[in-house]
């Protein structure tokens, strides 16, 4: 399972979680950056990647869509890139079971 994050995560968040996340990328590498969520969201949808980001965006694309693709809804506001590697590595189990989910498109990880 492939993660890709929003724009307002750090790219450099990828080199640190790919043993954890293999394949996973950020909207910068694929020139995605200031570009319409709905694109974003065909993007990862294509390709195969559950989107991790900040803000509520993502979260009301599924209501109002479904999914795939998936949302990992980080409610952590700003915060350093070292403490969302943390949140994910800490939550890794349940992101590997919620892409397993057929029932939920959305999980939320609040600090």
């Amino acid at each position: 399972m492939k993660l890709l994050f929003d724009e307002n995560i750090s790219y450099r968040i990828v080199k640190r979680i790919e043993a954890m996340f293999p394949g996973s990328s950020h909207v910068k590498f694929f020139n995605l950056l200031q570009t319409n969520d709905l694109i974003v969201r065909e993007f990862a949808k294509e390709n195969n990647f559950m989107i991790v980001t900040n803000d509520s965006d993502f979260n009301d694309l599924v209501y109002l869509y479904g999914f795939p693709p998936k949302v990992v809804w980080l409610k952590t506001g700003n915060t350093a890139t070292q403490n969302i590697v943390g949140l994910l590595t800490f939550y890794e189990q349940d992101i590997i079971e919620f892409s397993k989910d057929t029932e939920n498109g959305i999980l939320v990880i609040e600090k």
